[in-house]
């Protein structure tokens, strides 16, 4: 799959391959180009990436998302949700006490 490139005035100045790479990116740039950043948001080109790598869950959580802190913190709850559904598919040991 073809990764998500940040690019400002037709240069890449950022690459991401997945979801995690991309809050990475996104941290990043918004220290350096916030408006890079908001640029890609607002134009749908995340979203569209997203939907293309398979993360459907998250690209619907950032349709219309414009502001880079809110998109940020919209992942990060998209993979907390995610990492939570996995650990409840898990059986839990159970530890019995005899007294």
């Amino acid at each position: 799959m073809e990764p998500f490139y940040f690019k400002s005035y037709e240069k890449v100045v950022g690459v991401a391959h997945n979801v995690e790479e991309l809050k990475e990116e996104m941290t990043r740039l918004y220290k350096n180009d916030p408006a890079c950043v908001e640029y890609h948001l607002r134009e749908g080109h995340i979203v569209a990436w997203l939907g293309y790598i398979g993360e459907k869950g998250l690209a619907e959580m950032l349709k219309g998302v414009t502001d880079v802190k809110e998109a940020i913190t919209r992942i990060d709850e998209y993979r907390a949700l995610k990492n939570m559904n996995k650990t409840q598919g898990r059986k839990k040991k159970i530890v019995r006490y005899y007294y």
